[in-house]
């Protein structure tokens, strides 16, 4: 069965006669609107949150019904009823039966199943921030007008915010000490004890015993560096129809990526066409409301710009996230990974950027790649930042 919140017992604000007199639930009434089965059997109370929940679980015939029920018979649905007019009426109904909490995690549901109905009556702040949920949206969103669109942004906004400040939590151990210091005298950082003593010889007194001590009138403190782009990401995202997820994982990262003093992060989304977004990268929001997710895939082309991006090979890193079904003719991708691979630019193919880290690639196309000189692995966003990391610190693994 579904994986379904217990009911709690919040009562309606206006609650029907049934509903207000009708003892609790119990177990066995719980697990009957959980499985779907013998709806019959529920009191009259109950048969409002089977119908609730059947908007969304059971279909009006019972979530678990089955011609294996061991003889019992099989799901008795949740009743007649006529589905609910409106998502808002729905919305007011599982907020009466059980609680806001449960009601944003129903509507949610119905989200990610492909109900555009029912977004406009989540609300943005209570939301549980899901990759699953913020892909629905944006795939939904796609079609829309946009002074519908404008409505939705509110929620775009925080399930975008939310993963972002969670997945650089998470990135931040990988990518510390890419800052280097540099000295300062304004305080903040740690006081540099070597600098100081050799800005303040001049400055010395004698005590009484005839030792020499030295007095800090210009203290010295280190700090972060200048941002100044040493270093040249350039993550080239397929976001061809089977792309979604690792394209919203690759616009939250390359977010992340982009906040790395020494680090200039660009963002190519390649399908038949290129479309370069680094203006972008600092607002994954925007960025990710302009990619427009479908159509074939030519990973050259998205490569082909990506050289043309290159002025210090050697101190370039140029990450390919895709499937590897490559559309066009495969010698022309091969073509480029052996120029890029010659050139002396880091290279490596992400199979995958999604936490699972669930492969899903042209195995075949993948090890052509590997031979003509670009690694390919499933990442997470994570194994994609310590990768990230050891290149900047020198290391090579």
């Amino acid at each position: 069965g579904p994986d379904l919140p217990t009911p709690t017992l919040a009562p309606a604000p206006t609650p029907t006669p049934a509903a207000a007199d009708g003892p609790r639930l119990a177990p066995a009434d719980r697990w009957r609107l959980l499985l779907g089965r013998e709806r019959d059997r529920l009191p009259a109370g109950a048969r409002r949150y089977a119908h609730a929940l059947d908007e969304l679980y059971g279909a009006g015939r019972g979530e678990g019904a089955s011609d294996l029920d061991l003889g019992r018979g099989g799901g008795q649905g949740g009743g007649q009823e006529a589905s609910f007019p409106t998502a808002r009426e729905w919305s007011q109904e599982l907020e009466a039966l059980f609680g806001a909490d449960v009601r944003e995690e129903v509507l949610a549901g119905a989200a990610e199943a492909g109900r555009t109905d029912v977004l406009t009556q989540l609300d943005p702040e209570a939301v549980r921030p899901s990759v699953e949920l913020l892909s629905s949206v944006l795939s939904l969103a796609g079609g829309m007008p946009e002074a519908q669109l404008a409505r939705l942004r509110p929620l775009v906004r925080r399930l975008v915010d939310e993963l972002a400040k969670e997945l650089a939590t998470r990135l931040r151990p990988a990518l510390s000490g890419l800052a280097t210091p540099r000295p300062t005298r304004r305080p903040g950082g740690r006081l540099d004890l070597a600098r100081t003593l050799r800005a303040n010889l001049a400055h010395t007194r004698r005590r009484a015993d005839g030792s020499v001590v030295v007095v800090p009138e210009r203290p010295v403190f280190s700090t972060r560096a200048s941002r100044e782009a040493d270093w040249r990401l350039i993550l080239v995202v397929d976001v061809s129809g089977s792309m979604e997820a690792s394209v919203i994982w690759s616009a939250l990262t390359a977010a992340v990526l982009g906040g790395v003093p020494t680090l200039s992060t660009h963002f190519l989304a390649f399908s038949t066409q290129v479309v370069d977004l680094t203006d972008r990268v600092e607002d994954p929001l925007s960025l990710l409301l302009e990619v427009r997710v479908g159509g074939g895939t030519h990973i050259a082309a998205g490569l082909a710009h990506a050289r043309s991006l290159i002025t210090v090979p050697s101190r370039t890193l140029v990450v390919v996230v895709s499937d590897f079904e490559e559309g066009a003719p495969i010698g022309g991708l091969l073509g480029e990974v052996r120029a890029l691979a010659a050139s002396g630019a880091h290279l490596l193919g992400c199979a995958a950027l999604d936490d699972e880290g669930t492969p899903r690639y042209s195995v075949p196309v993948a090890r052509q790649l590997v031979a003509a000189g670009m690694p390919v692995a499933a990442l997470s966003p994570l194994a994609l930042a310590r990768w990230v990391g050891d290149r900047l610190r020198g290391e090579s693994r």
